[in-house]
């Protein structure tokens, strides 16, 4: 919602909204209403913002699952541009511990930036998803999976940098990450290898609502 960002900084709560594509500018509509709501009527609402999250679980559309899958079927690895685009991660349990404490200490009203201090550039991540894939399920030619990757053009209105400064949540309610990158991907690549009946399921679903079959 707050737009894209130069090679230095980080967005804050005070950070005006500035959204660049059709997607964003939905969230920003959302957190307006909310507050127009919170104005209004005093409802007791909190507004959080958070970085990209990631974890078991996640969607196999999204950028770290989708290369875990794509990895380990030895399929190409589809990075836009440069792959040098920056986004701040945030481990899927961080973020749930973060509502909670949203919810049981935070003033009606407040906003909150949740953060994993994780900033990695997109191909960097595409690049230790392989190695952590290679280390434990090496590809049966003994090649590294890093040449399955494959750039592509880039998407429409793709912000090359986000990131959030979260120091507010931790001096006020408390809250930090536990997980680092590196703790948190380990966890996430080894449930999909070990979830593939998950992924494989969730695959079929999304194909039968597309009225393309599977199943």
């Amino acid at each position: 919602v707050y737009g894209a960002l130069g090679p230095t900084g980080a967005f804050t709560e005070t950070t005006p909204y500035d959204p660049r594509s059709p997607y964003s500018a939905s969230k920003a509509g959302s957190d307006h209403l909310v507050s127009a709501y919170v104005h209004t009527y005093k409802f007791p609402a909190v507004t959080t913002n958070c970085s990209n999250n990631y974890g078991p679980y996640q969607f196999p559309e999204k950028l770290i699952p989708m290369m875990i899958i794509k990895a380990q079927a030895g399929k190409p690895l589809p990075v836009y541009g440069d792959g040098r685009n920056v986004r701040d991660w945030l481990y899927v349990e961080d973020h749930c511990r973060a509502i909670g404490t949203v919810i049981r200490r935070a003033q009606p009203g407040s906003t909150y930036n949740v953060g994993g201090h994780n900033e990695q550039a997109n191909i960097g991540i595409v690049h230790l998803v392989c190695d952590l894939i290679d280390a434990s399920r090496p590809r049966p030619d003994g090649r590294s999976r890093r040449d399955q990757i494959t750039f592509v053009a880039d998407r429409p209105g793709h912000d090359r940098r986000y990131a959030i400064d979260a120091s507010a949540i931790e001096r006020d309610l408390g809250w930090t990450p536990r997980e680092t990158f590196a703790s948190g991907l380990r966890k996430t690549v080894g449930w999909y290898l070990d979830n593939d009946a998950w992924t494989d399921a969730i695959h079929a679903s999304n194909l039968r609502r597309r009225g393309l079959g599977g199943g």
